[in-house]
């Protein structure tokens, strides 16, 4: 009788050891192959606990788990892929609304293609031959439904940020609190005893900005005693500098805080404030927009509004998924922050504070 050595068991070549499946997941969550599935589907809520639903996003997560997204999207008839349009990559903000849209897409099986519209504002083009063959739906950041008339005449679900909740032709709206937080900026300048303030009002004709420019009128129209005046600027730290310079050398009694439309145009203003001899914030007081990271790598560190731009596109992703399920989401808005910092203080007293630059 001859004998045999044993052969051992072969050893599950990678590909093998990469093909995870719902079932494994499953195992790991400790939940059912069904429940998999409603939570990777996002229909989970009303049917499975949340703590279960974050127990199978662990697990796909820590296994490597991917759907078949082929089958799935045959199975629907969808491409698994939405398009968020931004005005331009000129800030980290749009970057971080691309992460936290990501995200979301992430746990439904979606890609997300991120296209910097190159009209700023304006019309932005159909980047595909056919968007409604391409795409299952159009995020959009910051710009007005009309500018995006190539993509919405696809048919395409059109989800709008930073946008008017009354334009009809967005499917649905995800609004930051805009006006709340220009109003807040306001309010700490008055708090602090400016009456003389200059409004660095970013210069683009769109839904956001205008919303800025009224809240600040009414909130320092509701002070006794307070000078508004406005002075447009482009965003850009040399457009903020020149917009300061204007303002800050006008004829009449100089203002004592500039309160500007964003960080970035406040980065140029302070510059402006030092090169003219005044200090910020003991002679002028100067606040921003947006909380970049640009606002704690100047000195003194900007007071500016935080918007949470990663719960924003978290927001938008989330909504649009609720349209692709047959819903109709009602507008949403985000509420955002006042970060009070070193560029903002009482005005000085006395009278010099009155004149232009020089004493002229």
């Amino acid at each position: 009788m001859t004998s045999h050595e044993a052969t051992p068991p072969a050893l599950p070549t990678p590909a093998a050891a990469a093909r995870i499946t719902s079932r494994d997941v499953a195992r790991a969550a400790g939940v059912s192959q069904a429940a998999v599935s409603l939570v990777l589907g996002d229909k989970w809520r009303g049917r499975v606990s949340a703590a279960k639903a974050e127990a199978v996003r662990t697990a796909a997560r820590e296994l490597g788990y991917r759907p078949n997204l082929a089958a799935r999207s045959l199975r629907m008839g969808r491409t698994r892929t939405a398009l968020l349009v931004v005005p331009a990559l000129t800030t980290e903000f749009f970057a971080r609304v691309y992460t936290g849209a990501a995200r979301i897409a992430a746990d439904r099986g979606f890609g997300v293609v991120l296209y910097p519209s190159p009209e700023g504002i304006g019309p932005a083009r159909d980047p595909f031959d056919s968007a409604a063959a391409t795409l299952d739906g159009v995020i959009a950041s910051s710009m007005a439904a009309e500018a995006l008339s190539a993509l919405r005449d696809a048919g395409l679900p059109l989800v709008m940020l930073d946008s008017d909740p009354d334009d009809t032709r967005a499917t649905a709206t995800v609004n930051l609190d805009i006006a709340d937080g220009a109003r807040q900026l306001a309010t700490h300048l008055t708090d602090l005893g400016h009456r003389r303030i200059t409004h660095l009002a970013a210069d683009i004709d769109s839904w956001t900005f205008a919303l800025r420019g009224h809240a600040v009128t009414e909130a320092l129209a509701a002070v006794p005693g307070t000078l508004l005046r406005r002075q447009p600027s482009a965003l850009g730290v040399d457009a903020g500098l020149r917009a300061a310079h204007t303002a800050l050398t006008a004829p009449g009694p100089r203002p004592t805080a500039l309160l500007c439309d964003d960080d970035i145009i406040a980065a140029g203003a302070c510059k402006a404030v030092r090169r003219l001899g005044l200090r910020v914030p003991e002679d002028i007081s100067v606040a921003g927009f947006d909380d970049l990271a640009l606002s704690v790598a100047v000195e003194p560190e900007l007071t500016t509004v935080r918007l949470p731009a990663e719960e924003f596109g978290e927001a938008g992703m989330r909504a649009l998924m609720a349209v692709l399920d047959g819903g109709r989401p009602a507008p949403a808005t985000l509420p955002v922050t006042l970060v009070a910092r070193g560029s903002t203080a009482p005005p000085p007293a006395g009278a010099h504070n009155t004149a232009r630059p020089g004493g002229q």
